[in-house]
């Protein structure tokens, strides 16, 4: 699929040049009109990246390094974002900027409406990572190389009104070109007002006021109503489109296995996704987690649950933002007392979170009961914000960036561990050429971050 998008958008680009005598004066690399769900087809195809990486699952802690577990150990240095403007941001600040969208790939107004969406996905993970990070200046090409940082409570107050934007201009007809929803306007209306939902809940511990309205507003706007709604990259039986985890297992990479922590908490209440997330030990046939962070010799990975083939299959999907996801938001926002009904609204949607995230990844609910009704699992009152992080950590599974944004908010589960004496870092560290390229801009950006430009420097959100 990748080589598919590819050459539409080198058709897009070099189009208009059969006739030399003609087009003698026209640029071909600077089309006049812009082809805009082929920029935005091609900014999707950097969504998997966003989700598969070992980086984001060390963060989690999902995973354990058998091969080189100093990959795991959260050494210090600057982690690039680079990537993500130069590229899928890119696409999208075109279409948005475009005067020139073509009706004949769909409505404008649901074009540009996408590309918001897509806009306030990508800024809200970059966010999420770094904290404040260019967005205001940001995508200006040669018109400045040196942009501004923006707080990161004022790019979240921005993408608020990006994404009732994109709600608010959505119109009847779909649009081509699309490989996450096949042209559906429908479901990317749920996709924009469940992410704003979701980034909503991130305000709880720092301005529950502002986060309460924007939840209940998304709410009202309509989100996500089943696992056919959820935001979903689905790979290819197709070198050109495989899942990541597909091209490293299959060169006999047998460097990851279930981390001891997660397989902890699933194995002794039958959970009936461990074994779709892991295999059972060569050796034992059980599942058995390893230590995060082991460093004492090389781990025989025959004694540890290594990935499991549905995970590692090469048309295995990538789950970004889900329906359970949603489900665990309105259970919380219930329980926190945003939402009417108190803890029986909460049970009601912890429950139906707990269910759909089976369904996700088992394809049935078998199991789902039997879960619900064992003693820690059970909605409890008492402990329904840690029941309720703990499940949202399960089943974000393999999405290990936003699994560690929610652990960072909640501090569940609590039983992530030290990895060779550092801490769960709290934030990764700005890419190490904006010290000399960006100085100025990155010198404001570090003197507002508690902690500064380290691993445990604190975002905005993350208030203890």
């Amino acid at each position: 699929m990748k080589k598919l998008y590819i050459l539409l958008l080198a058709g897009v680009l070099l189009g208009g040049c059969n006739n030399f005598d003609d087009d003698i004066n026209i640029t071909p690399n600077s089309p006049s009109a812009a082809s805009g769900m082929q920029l935005l087809a091609n900014a999707m195809l950097s969504l998997p990246g966003l989700g598969s990486s070992p980086q984001g699952e060390f963060m989690a802690q999902f995973l354990s390094e058998t091969q080189y577990p100093t990959a795991s150990l959260y050494p210090t240095g600057g982690t690039s974002y680079y990537g993500l403007y130069q590229g899928p941001l890119m696409n999208i600040e075109e279409t948005l900027k475009s005067k020139d969208l073509s009706a004949l790939q769909g409505p404008i107004a649901n074009q540009l409406a996408v590309a918001k969406i897509l806009k306030a996905y990508y800024y809200w993970h970059i966010t999420d990572r770094w904290g404040d990070v260019p967005y205001s200046q940001a995508l200006q090409g040669n018109a400045n190389f040196t942009p501004a940082y923006d707080t990161q409570e004022s790019i979240y107050n921005s993408l608020f009104v990006l994404l009732k934007e994109a709600n608010d201009q959505i119109v009847t007809g779909n649009v081509t070109n699309d490989i996450i929803y096949n042209g559906d306007m429908t479901k990317w209306k749920k996709l924009g007002n469940t992410i704003r939902l979701l980034m909503a809940l991130r305000l709880s511990n720092v301005n529950p006021t502002k986060g309460k309205a924007e939840f209940n507003a998304a709410l009202a706007d309509g989100i996500m109503a089943s696992n056919a709604d959820s935001f979903v990259f689905k790979h290819l039986l197709d070198a050109n489109n495989q899942n990541y985890w597909y091209g490293e297992v299959s060169r006999g990479r047998e460097w990851w296995a279930l981390s001891k922590t997660l397989v902890d908490y699933l194995k002794p209440v039958d959970d009936p996704r461990l074994p779709v997330f892991g295999q059972p030990t060569k050796t034992t046939r059980e599942y058995v987690g390893l230590p995060f962070g082991t460093t004492a010799g090389m781990p025989n990975t025959s004694a540890y649950s290594l990935l499991g083939t549905a995970i590692f299959a090469q048309n295995a999907p990538v789950y970004l933002v889900t329906y359970a996801q949603a489900l665990f938001a309105k259970a919380e926002a219930a329980k926190l007392g945003w939402t009417a009904g108190g803890d029986a609204e909460a049970k009601t949607n912890y429950d139906l979170a707990v269910q759909n995230s089976i369904l996700q990844w088992t394809g049935s609910t078998t199991g789902a009961s039997a879960l619900l009704a064992k003693p820690g699992i059970a909605y409890d009152p008492a402990t329904a914000l840690q029941q309720i992080g703990n499940q949202r950590y399960v089943h974000l599974f393999m999405h290990g960036f936003e699994a560690w944004a929610e652990w960072r908010r909640t501090g569940y589960p609590a039983n992530l561990v030290p990895s060779a004496g550092n801490a769960v870092p709290t934030r990764q560290m700005y890419p190490s050429d904006e010290a000399f390229l960006n100085a100025e801009n990155y010198k404001a950006a570090v003197q507002r971050l508690p902690g500064g430009d380290t691993l445990y420097g604190k975002v905005w959100w993350d208030k203890d």
